[in-house]
């Protein structure tokens, strides 16, 4: 049987009002709605003692006297290191608000690189003073504005009383703080030498806004890894390089007064596009197409040659046939570059 809506009487059929149990739902079949629901203080309480329990198996590795961790996994690999974000990435964590934690290590190691363990025993027991005060009869969204109203506080205090510009702290300090985040990386034992060579790297960088004001672009700094020798053979290079080598043994290793042209083409045998053909009628001309093939790529060549570049860089090909004619004008050429 229907009812009637009595501003516009029309009838609205009972099912389309009615209601369904969970017990319904289930038996139609429909899954995603049948489980427990959770709210509440228990709920809390779980999130801040998961938090806790993550915060705890770092917390032991944290400053001069900390201890190192020996981290085992399903297959028998062993890792031995106290770096808070190595540490959680190798901890299979299960629970939502533990996992947090993990990704807050995982972003602090990407965006500083240094720091990881400190803001996971930070966050930790910000949780868990605020679940004091939810004890308390305190909203928590009045709880997350006074941390927020104190973070301000905070940021306002260290910019205003403690620090300090880097050109008055000198190299020592700066020596110093890229030691201190080596400490619980694998170059410890070699941080003298890579906190030198760190230190000297940003500096290098170091260039001056329209304000007046410092930048250290970090970006600016490329690193290049090689195999086959040791960490300690690293140097730096005061300019920029490539991961790439010379094309040919018989191109100059030194150009002096270097103009360097960047490609994004093969300099390799002119080939017609994909699905461009071509119909040779008359078998005496086949050889003439071969022959302006090679020159096309010729008369590129020799168009750098001429603007004066003496270095060829490009992010593709060199054949031998190209790499002659470099030879012979006696210019340089790499191949194979990130673009």
């Amino acid at each position: 049987p229907g009812t009637t809506d009595h501003r516009e009487g029309e009838e609205i059929p009972h099912r389309a009002r009615g209601r369904m149990s969970s017990e319904a739902f289930g038996e139609a079949g429909l899954t995603g709605l049948e489980g427990d629901r959770s709210h509440g203080q228990d709920v809390r309480t779980a999130n801040v003692m998961a938090c806790s329990a993550i915060a705890n198996v770092v917390k032991s590795s944290l400053g001069p006297v900390g201890l190192d961790k020996m981290l085992v996994d399903n297959i028998g690999d062993t890792t031995v290191t106290n770096d808070g974000a190595t540490i959680l990435n190798l901890l299979e964590v299960d629970h939502p608000a533990g996992k947090v934690l993990v990704e807050l290590a995982q972003l602090q190691d990407k965006e500083v690189g240094d720091g990881t363990t400190s803001v996971v025993i930070l966050a930790s027991e910000l949780l868990k003073r605020a679940n004091e005060l939810v004890g308390m009869k305190i909203h928590p969204t009045s709880i997350i504005s006074g941390f927020r109203l104190a973070q301000k506080e905070a940021t306002k205090f260290i910019n205003d009383k403690m620090s300090t510009k880097t050109e008055k702290l000198g190299r020592e300090a700066l020596m110093n703080a890229a030691k201190t985040s080596m400490s619980s990386k694998i170059l410890n034992i070699d941080a003298d030498f890579f906190a030198a060579l760190a230190v000297d790297s940003v500096l290098h960088v170091k260039t001056t806004n329209a304000a007046g004001e410092a930048r250290y672009p970090v970006k600016a700094i490329n690193i290049l890894k090689a195999h086959g020798r040791g960490s300690r053979e690293s140097r730096l290079i005061q300019g920029y390089g490539l991961n790439c080598v010379r094309a040919s043994q018989a191109m100059p290793t030194v150009v002096n007064g270097a103009k360097i042209a960047l490609i994004d083409y093969d300099l390799r045998k002119f080939k017609m596009s994909m699905g461009v053909q071509v119909v040779v009628t008359d078998p005496t001309k086949l050889q003439a197409i071969r022959d302006r093939e090679e020159d096309i790529m010729k008369e590129r060549i020799e168009m750098m040659i001429k603007a004066g570049a003496n270095v060829i860089l490009t992010t593709k090909g060199i054949d031998d046939m190209c790499l002659k004619y470099f030879v012979e004008a006696g210019g340089g050429g790499g191949r194979g570059g990130e673009k």
